[in-house]
């Protein structure tokens, strides 16, 4: 099993050839259960920091598992900042999923796909997201209805864990359907 050589067993059992090559076929058999154990440990913990997160933990990983989705469905459709209609530069780390109505006026909207899409970081974050031409940009993409309609949803949504998590999941799965699909 170890040498590699052409080995008939000369009793039953045996299983190698020669004293050296069971102390080296004993240190691959440690060095497994060695490996499983770690993986089992890391699995174990893993398990006990997901039942420590926070509500707002869980906030934190559905809003990035959401951004992500909205940058790649972007990128894919080839679409330029929603706000400046300039070329965004996906090489870097220069486009942000910027939103029409902010996270912070507007929580419930958070994860609304029509209220989110790819921005430049300039306007983003140093023009306040550019929010009339963010509105032109929108109002060209999904229609003057379903904008008014955004402006107009006023319904609160609080998330409970289970909800986030649900939206952490289904937004990494339509991520992955974007890359490999």
């Amino acid at each position: 099993r170890v040498c590699r050589s052409n080995f008939q067993p000369q009793r039953p059992l045996q299983c190698v050839c020669s004293p050296l090559c069971g102390l080296e076929l004993a240190k691959k058999q440690k060095q497994k259960k060695a490996t499983e154990a770690k993986r089992i440990e890391r699995k174990a913990d893993a398990e006990k920091r997901e039942k420590l997160k926070s509500r707002s933990d869980w906030m934190k990983d559905a809003q990035t598992a959401f951004n992500a989705f909205i940058r790649k469905r972007d990128q894919l459709a080839g679409y330029p900042c929603i706000s400046s209609g300039r070329t965004l530069d996906w090489s870097g780390n220069a486009v942000d999923a910027g939103h029409y109505r902010s996270t912070g006026s507007a929580p419930h909207l958070r994860f609304n796909e029509d209220n989110c899409h790819a921005q430049s970081k300039h306007d983003n974050r140093y023009l306040s997201g550019n929010a009339v031409d963010y509105r032109l940009g929108l109002i060209a993409r999904i229609g003057l209805k379903a904008v008014e309609e955004l402006e107009a949803d006023q319904e609160p949504r609080k998330y409970s864990i289970d909800e986030l998590k649900q939206i952490v999941a289904t937004y990494k799965l339509k991520l992955k359907e974007l890359k490999h699909g």
